[in-house]
């Protein structure tokens, strides 16, 4: 038979109850195997239920210091109640200098009582009863995350002044900073908030006209990594020239902010045209239709009758269909007797030309040649030029190897440098 004693508004605090005619202290912390939480007693006398009832300050403290033994049981293993029960006397009934003097011996939770309201300074300066003068029943879960952030940057070495703590708070990376950045000048104080709109304006101006395209080989939402390094750097290198007193993270906050907003502008249009009708292969050259396969052996038509250009569809294809175990794809003229073929995996490709047409049970007679590629940019350079033009379009676009023992040397080379 379990009834409850005592209960503080905050659900979280440990709640006094009566079990068997026994007084426990009731408390939830962790989390089983099964991601459920956790609940842990142990006894408590009746001048400790006194001192819990009356004193906030010492309930709190109390619950900090029983959290890293419920943290010790893990998923599955007991609470050592002898350990939680050595602490209630020098916690509870001793004067506050010793029991500043314990806390300097144990291990505690901090987080909690920086929620419940506790004076950061005093804390840190060991004096835990004097800092809980502030302590309150409600926790601010959002203040414990921003002493939680300060501590992790103070031990890189980081100190943030007043505007880069207005630009974290800006972009909303001032507690995570894996947090995908995004507008909040509420957040801000209204004092700073006209000099974080001069830094933004100078990434701005520095990213003009620059994009992240899409990388349809990693799927539907996946831009282009190169695209992105590209513009981080050029929005870094204008910032800390324009405001040079900036610290590390309040740049790269600006810089990651202009390359997501980039990234989100790419991925919410449909697969972009990358061909241009400059008429540079002559309208003999261009494809009329052609089939586009994968390593698993769908395939899909494009004709030139549609309202897509090949390279839009083709590459809509690869987004739908590209993953781990599905890395290479064909295009193929059939009409033309040409294709090529992208090996993704490899960053490769190979361009397939027929030579001649296989007759009285012959084989047909296949020139096949192979090229490194430079990331998606490069894929999407070689795949517009063989839509507009064939393969001869392809010659002006890198180096072309029909050997391939000496192709796989070029590109142990390559990834060798790397």
């Amino acid at each position: 038979m379990r009834d409850i004693v005592f209960t503080r508004a905050s659900g979280w605090i440990p709640n006094v109850i009566r079990e068997d005619g026994e007084l426990r202290l009731m408390l939830g912390a962790g989390a089983d195997a099964n991601h459920a939480p956790r609940t842990f007693t142990f006894p408590i006398g009746e001048a400790h239920l006194a001192v819990i009832r009356e004193d906030l300050a010492r309930h709190l403290l109390l619950w900090s210091a029983v959290l890293p033994l419920c943290d010790a049981a893990g998923t599955q293993g007991r609470l050592d109640e002898d350990a939680a029960v050595a602490l209630l006397d020098p916690i509870l009934l001793s004067a506050p200098a010793d029991v500043d003097a314990f806390f300097r011996h144990i291990r505690w939770d901090r987080g909690q009582l920086i929620a419940h309201g506790a004076d950061i300074d005093l804390l840190e300066r060991g004096q835990v009863c004097a800092a809980m003068r502030t302590a309150t029943e409600t926790p601010n879960g959002k203040r414990a995350q921003e002493y939680d952030a300060n501590r992790r940057r103070a031990e890189r070495g980081t100190v943030l002044g007043p505007l880069d703590v207005a630009l974290l708070k800006y972009t909303g990376q001032y507690v995570h900073g894996a947090t995908v950045p995004r507008r909040m000048p509420d957040a801000v104080d209204p004092a700073l908030l006209t000099e974080v709109m001069r830094v933004i304006a100078t990434a701005e101006q520095a990213c003009a006209g620059m994009r992240i395209g899409r990388d349809p080989r990693r799927g539907k939402r996946a831009t282009d990594k190169r695209d992105w390094e590209r513009m981080a750097a050029t929005v870094d290198a204008a910032v800390r020239r324009a405001h040079p007193g900036l610290v590390d993270d309040a740049v790269r906050t600006v810089s990651f902010l202009m390359c997501s907003e980039a990234a989100d502008r790419s991925r919410s249009v449909p697969m972009e045209d990358d061909e241009e009708p400059d008429g540079t292969f002559g309208e003999g050259a261009r494809k009329t239709a052609l089939s586009f396969t994968d390593d698993k052996g769908v395939e899909k038509e494009w004709r030139a009758d549609g309202p897509r250009t090949a390279a839009a569809v083709f590459w809509e294809f690869v987004e739908d269909r590209s993953a781990g175990d599905n890395e290479v794809f064909t295009i193929e003229d059939e009409k033309r007797g040409e294709g090529v073929q992208l090996h993704f995996y490899a960053d490769s490709i190979a361009r397939i030309t027929t030579v001649r047409e296989g007759e009285g049970g012959a084989d047909t007679e296949y020139r096949v040649e192979y090229s490194l590629v430079d990331g998606i940019g490069g894929y999407r350079t070689l795949v517009s030029a063989f839509v507009r033009g064939g393969c001869a379009a392809l010659d002006q676009h890198g180096s072309w190897i029909a050997d391939a023992a000496e192709f796989e040397r070029a590109r142990r080379r390559r990834r060798d440098a790397d």
